[in-house]
């Protein structure tokens, strides 16, 4: 799918045009067009100096199908939850890494996207394709991919509004008597570089750190008393935030090596995105989605706490309620 625009202001580069009519950063704009996917008046764009006058028509053409170049080290296969031209909802498993990086070595989530032929928006670079938003590799649920770069604008700005939210499931040690928030500044922790960290706890005042909240409910606790089951809710999307945030209260998530968990049990880390809210980039729609937990932490829900119970605080209605009424 194809946007054109028309130049309205003449003496403006088309770099700059970009990044303020589809508030974009330059860099992403200069990226639509080294990949040839920008034209003024059905010429391709050369380079992102090129000047525009009144008149003008910018056209952004739709990103291409990229092959993926590790097919045979793709050996699973993700559940859909929602797809149309715009956009695609998919249940990220746990163990996969959402995109590429120096430090990576496998196949990612991207990599799968790829060799399943998607068309996906190039705002994010080439090993980034069509993601909005990112999980932890050992956090499984909802993940939202941006099929054109028109959605991926609108997404990437409902994140930013705050209008695109996401709800999830955690099991903790130890038990969480209250409701809580954090808010605080985040950012490496100054000793462990694998680690996020509340910042405002350290005394070093130069630490480079962005603010964060989150809101914590407690759900359900486990029938020996070990373990608590509960809901969290993102105002911001730091990496790490959840895991670091807990670490702030005392309080880690099974499995989370990283953050502190130690009690002898070979589980990963049961952190899942459950529930998923946005607007529609091309309908406005209000859209909401509840993406099913994977058999391993199902398993653990079911063999530790009341079932019964377990049915009704994980129900959609009863965690928006807690939170609502927070």
């Amino acid at each position: 799918m194809k946007q054109v625009f028309e130049v309205k202001n003449s003496h403006k580069r088309v770099d700059v045009f970009l990044s303020q009519t589809l508030e974009i950063s330059k860099s992403q704009a200069l990226h639509l067009v080294k990949s040839s996917l920008v034209c003024i008046n059905h010429m391709v764009c050369k380079k992102g100096g090129e000047s525009l006058k009144i008149g003008d028509k910018v056209m952004i053409l739709a990103p291409p199908v990229i092959p993926c170049e590790k097919p045979s080290e793709i050996h699973r296969d993700i559940a859909i939850i929602y797809e149309d031209s715009e956009i695609l909802l998919l249940n990220k498993p746990p163990g996969l890494v959402v995109h590429s990086a120096p430090s990576v070595k496998e196949a990612t989530l991207v990599d799968w996207l790829k060799m399943k032929g998607f068309s996906l928006s190039s705002l994010s670079g080439e090993e980034r394709y069509g993601i909005v938003h990112r999980l932890d590799k050992q956090t499984s649920g909802a993940i939202i991919i941006a099929k054109t770069n028109q959605a991926h604008v609108k997404l990437s700005q409902q994140l930013k509004n705050r209008e695109m939210g996401r709800y999830y499931l955690a099991i903790i040690d130890g038990i969480m008597p209250q409701k809580m928030t954090i808010e605080c500044q985040i950012g490496r922790h100054p000793k462990n570089r694998l680690k996020m960290a509340n910042l405002d706890t350290f005394r070093h005042k130069r630490l480079v750190s962005r603010y964060s909240k989150s809101d914590f409910i407690p759900l359900l606790e486990s029938k020996n008393g070990k373990f608590q089951l509960i809901g969290a809710k993102l105002y911001t999307g730091r990496t790490h935030q959840i895991r670091a945030h807990l670490q702030t209260l005392s309080k880690h998530i099974l499995g989370d090596r990283l953050y502190g968990y130690e009690l002898d049990m070979d589980i990963r880390i049961m952190l899942h995105a459950y529930l998923i809210y946005f607007i529609h980039p091309l309908t406005g729609k209000k859209m909401f989605f509840k993406v099913p937990v994977f058999d391993d932490m199902l398993k653990f829900l079911n063999d530790n706490f009341d079932r019964i119970i377990l049915d009704e605080v994980t129900r959609e209605d009863f965690i928006f309620h807690c939170f609502d009424t927070f």
